[in-house]
């Protein structure tokens, strides 16, 4: 399986997603309306991201939530 590279700015998009639903997640009473328009922005950014102009096919996709997923679980250096 071929590795894809995602501009940067969609992959931090990605991981800033990850990390308001799980917040949303953790704590749903805890400001909701707040957390919930931040997940319509960032999945607006995600899903607009000129990246995607032509066709989003459901693997690329895939790939890039998995690759934010693998970074966002990588330890900082």
């Amino acid at each position: 399986m071929e590795q894809q590279i995602y501009p940067p700015d969609l992959v931090q998009a990605q991981i800033a997603f990850l990390r308001a639903y799980r917040a949303l997640a953790a704590d749903p009473r805890a400001f909701t309306t707040v957390r919930r328009r931040q997940l319509l922005h960032l999945s607006a950014r995600v899903l607009f991201h000129p990246y995607w102009a032509g066709t989003v096919g459901r693997a690329r996709l895939e790939g890039l939530r998995r690759q934010a997923w693998a970074l966002e679980q990588t330890p900082a250096a």
